[in-house]
Formats: structure tokens, C-alpha cells, sequence
């Protein structure tokens, strides 16, 4: 049974990740911060028959994703998501930032998918996939910077393309995959109502361009349906 680990896995697009994988015979690690209170999480477990189990995962916090690394089943990953994410305060151009809310939103969007890769890097090794997929955004793109704003919710995103394009070249001698993926616009606390995806469309479509990844697209930039997105 191929396993997937999904962080941010309480809600949107993690919890249809999660979802999907599960429905389709996967054994799921849901990785959210407060297990007992993850109610989507749990209402799904009862008809997933032991597919699904709940991991106590802040990534924002280096003992907690250690703790989650080495407790437990130490099974083999052979997909990892690094889907939690946090936009921050939306109004932020130069001249209204505030650096309490940047240094917090760079802290989840980056650091957190290095620290998870990092510390689970032994377990997607050991698997035949070796895939780490990181949910990014089109507003992390330079090149598609056209509007301006949102300042630490884009300088994160772009951040971590570079992280992850790092990490498919330092990777690379042992054969994992590591790429990003634009999810598109969705609706979910995030996105909002307004947004022409649901989490169902974006996540159906980014399942069928993760099937499909290999060594030879490690370092990509890829938009939900499979094409690649301008850095």
C-alpha cells in the first residue's frame, strides 16, 4: 500500500488531499497542529477503515516535526505534501507592513516545508516514489507579478520555489522528485468564495500530474493541469 503524508490536513486543499488519497486505497498520514480538533479529519476516519490516521504536526515548530519524524510507524513515504500555509494579513504594500504577521507567514509557507523535508527525508528515501510535492501559489511567480501587494504572502511563496529547487538539485544523486505546484484559485478559507476552483478540481487535477512525476521533473514549476508555470 503506497503511503502519503499531508500536512495542513485539517482543511482545504489537505483535507481533499487527504480525502482523495484515502477513497482511492492509500494509507494517509494527516498532518494538522491540533488532531482533536481536526472535526473534517475525523468524520472522515470511520468509513476510510484504517487508511487514515491523524499525526500531530506543527510545522512551525522543529521539536513537533522531529516528534512526528521518528514516533510511531516508521514506514516508508512515498509522496510528501507540504500543503500548510497561511496568507497572512492581505492588505500589505510598502508602507503598511507589518513584520510580526511577514516573519509568522514566512515561518509556515517556508520554513515549515524545509523543516518537513528535512526531517522526513529518511522515510521518502526508503521509498520506490520518492516524491515531495510543495503547494505553492501563481503570486510566488516574479515573472506573473503584475498587481503588486500581498508582499509576505508572495515573497513566502517565492521562497519556497527556491527552497524546493534547491532541494531537487541537492537531492537529485538520491533520485527524489521535488517540485511545486500552483493549486490554482480555490475556494477555501483561503481563496475564497469567489475562486473558480473547487478543492475537488484542483486536487483530482494535481493527483494526475503527481502520478506522473519522475526524477526528470525535479526542480519544476508546475500549474495544477500540468503545466509548467513561469518562475
Amino acid at each position: 500500500m503506497n503511503t502519503v503524508l499531508v500536512t495542513g490536513a485539517n482543511r482545504g486543499i489537505g483535507l481533499e488531499f487527504a480525502r482523495q488519497y484515502a477513497v482511492d486505497g492509500w494509507r494517509v498520514l494527516a498532518g494538522c497542529r491540533n488532531p482533536d480538533s481536526a472535526q473534517a479529519l475525523q468524520r472522515l476516519m470511520p468509513d476510510m477503515e484504517g487508511r487514515l490516521s491523524l499525526v500531530d504536526i506543527d510545522v512551525t515548530d522543529a521539536g513537533s516535526v522531529q516528534r512526528a519524524a521518528v514516533e510511531g510507524d516508521q514506514g516508508a513515504i512515498d509522496v510528501l505534501i507540504n500543503c500548510a500555509g497561511v496568507m497572512g494579513k492581505s492588505d500589505q504594500t510598502i508602507g503598511t507592513i507589518d513584520y510580526d504577521d511577514w516573519e509568522h507567514v514566512l515561518d509556515v509557507n517556508v520554513l515549515g516545508p524545509a523543516r518537513m523535508t528535512e526531517a522526513f527525508l529518511e522515510r521518502v528515501a526508503q521509498s520506490s516514489r520518492r516524491t515531495i510535492v510543495t503547494i505553492t501559489s501563481g503570486m510566488g511567480s516574479l515573472a506573473d507579478n503584475t498587481s503588486g501587494g500581498y508582499i509576505p504572502y508572495r515573497t513566502s511563496k517565492a521562497a519556497v520555489n527556491m527552497v524546493m529547487r534547491s532541494a531537487a538539485i541537492d537531492l537529485a544523486r538520491q533520485r527524489i522528485t521535488c517540485v511545486v505546484i500552483n493549486p490554482g484559485w480555490v475556494k477555501t478559507d483561503m481563496g475564497g468564495r469567489g475562486a473558480t476552483l473547487t478543492p475537488e478540481q484542483s486536487v483530482s487535477a494535481m493527483r494526475r500530474l503527481i502520478e506522473r512525476l519522475g526524477p526528470k521533473d525535479s526542480g519544476r514549476f508546475y500549474n495544477y493541469d500540468g503545466r509548467e508555470y513561469p518562475w
